[in-house]
């Protein structure tokens, strides 16, 4: 299988995560998105990242629905929990950082349009989402240490992506001194072999993208 991705992206590194945590070989193509030269549109109308292109040349696109075609395909270890309840749970948690994320990327990209062209009712607005989703994640995994049940699943992936993701674009909001218990979680998450090397890293985005 091949991955295309972006290095920064958190909605590719979960998927990342997800591919090394299972065991699956697979070949990483990093992309810019944004940039003219993009190959994205040839496998997502949607033309977004990431895509994982299976063996037989088909392409599966969104990464809660490549979580999933993983999880059902290659079972062990499950990124899921057993019980139906569990599963909503670590799903909710997965609405959660992607909400967190979408804002981030509205906010990051408004912050590139010149200062006289920005709206600050709609990057507050953006901000407030953001507060709110992590002010959500910290409530709900309080001292546990993983999200959702007694293993490491699909709720710490989104969550411990999310915030790595925050730290890296948006270091201004102070999230590790508000809620220090979610920072020593995303901590022990971060000592994974699987978050070690995928760590998030800013790429150059084309001048005519923007």
């Amino acid at each position: 299988m091949k991955l295309i991705s972006a290095t920064p992206s958190p909605y590719a590194r979960k998927v990342r995560i997800a591919l090394a945590e299972k065991g699956i070989a697979f070949e990483l193509v990093t992309e810019v998105p944004w940039n003219p030269d993009t190959q994205t549109p040839r496998y997502n109308p949607l033309e977004k990242l990431p895509i994982l292109i299976l063996d037989d040349g088909s392409a599966l696109y969104e990464s809660h629905f490549i979580l999933e075609y993983l999880d059902r395909k290659f079972p062990t270890p499950s990124m899921t929990p057993g019980n139906d309840e569990a599963v909503m749970d670590a799903k909710r948690f997965e609405v959660l950082g992607d909400g967190v994320c979408d804002a981030l990327v509205l906010l990051f990209f408004e912050r590139l349009r010149p200062a006289e062209h920005r709206s600050e009712s709609w990057m507050a607005r953006q901000r407030r989402k953001m507060d709110g989703g992590v002010r959500e994640m910290a409530r709900r995994i309080g001292d546990r240490q993983w999200a959702v049940g007694d293993s490491f699943g699909l709720g710490d992936i989104a969550v411990g992506c999310t915030l790595c993701i925050l730290d890296l674009r948006f270091p201004e909001f102070k999230w590790r001194e508000e809620y220090p218990k979610l920072a020593q979680y995303v901590d022990r998450l971060s000592e994974r072999p699987s978050f070690r090397t995928t760590v998030p890293v800013v790429q150059a985005i084309a001048a005519s993208a923007i």
